[in-house]
């Protein structure tokens, strides 16, 4: 009986250690208190959370034709891109932060069809910050029909999104000079499942983490310049893309 009774203690015990292990790994980023700031809109912006998302949309002007379905990069908190979302509201486009199971896109990739369906007279770009880059890519390759445009913050297109081919398809891929947690070697040698006519640029100074606003990101580079700064040519880049865009109906 003392035998039985060791074991099952030990099982439990291995049990307490891989849920605590599981919990620490899959633990969020902290969001920083501009995000919090943003989550409040103001009379520019309206600012809508549910279970699904979170939807930042003018408050009082005409909104843009073309909505951004956007999906966070693994482990941060949906808020964390609550400032790029807002500014980009401000700009007349309604923001959609897609919500992940456990903030892990990679556990919820189709999870922007429910979004489109909500708004069926709406088109839509689609993009995410890393791994959310990433997973935004695999639903544009399966859903070719329903997407306008794929954008990526620090992250490509994987094995499971080959959009080489996706010749109507316009894509922009930006990355950050400090970035020293994307895999360089991998988002290289992925450049061969985008489409030869996507636009690449790179924001000088810029490092991983400060595409959102969470905070350092363990094994990132030093950024040079501030998180507001990089902020404004990241939101620059992506309204002029979608004013690109926009032109091309």
């Amino acid at each position: 009986m003392r035998r039985v009774k060791r074991t099952l203690l030990i099982i439990l015990a291995v049990l307490l250690i891989i849920v605590g292990a599981g919990a620490w790994y899959l633990w969020p980023y902290d969001t920083d208190a501009v995000a919090v700031q943003a989550m409040q809109g103001d009379a520019v912006v309206k600012v809508t959370e549910s279970k699904q998302g979170i939807v930042f949309e003018p408050a009082h002007d005409p909104v843009q034709t073309m909505g951004i379905l956007f999906y966070p990069g693994a482990k941060v908190n949906p808020e964390g891109y609550a400032p790029m979302a807002k500014d980009l509201a401000s700009a007349g486009y309604r923001t959609i932060i897609v919500k992940m199971p456990l903030n892990m896109a990679i556990l919820g990739k189709d999870r922007a069809k429910a979004w489109m369906q909500q708004y069926p007279d709406q088109t839509f770009v689609i993009g995410g910050h890393s791994l959310g880059g990433a997973m935004a890519a695999r639903y544009a390759a399966a859903n070719p029909k329903g997407i306008r445009g794929l954008f990526f913050l620090a992250a490509y297109a994987d094995s499971g999104a080959p959009l080489s081919k996706s010749k109507e398809l316009p894509v922009l891929s930006i990355i950050a000079s400090n970035d020293k947690v994307l895999d360089w070697d991998s988002y290289n040698a992925n450049r061969s499942n985008l489409p030869e006519n996507t636009q690449y640029m790179t924001i000088e100074g810029g490092n991983h983490a400060q595409f959102g606003d969470y905070g350092v990101q363990k094994g990132d580079g030093q950024a040079t310049i501030t998180p507001e700064e990089q902020r404004h040519k990241v939101v620059k880049a992506l309204t002029d893309w979608l004013s690109e865009i926009g032109q091309k109906k």
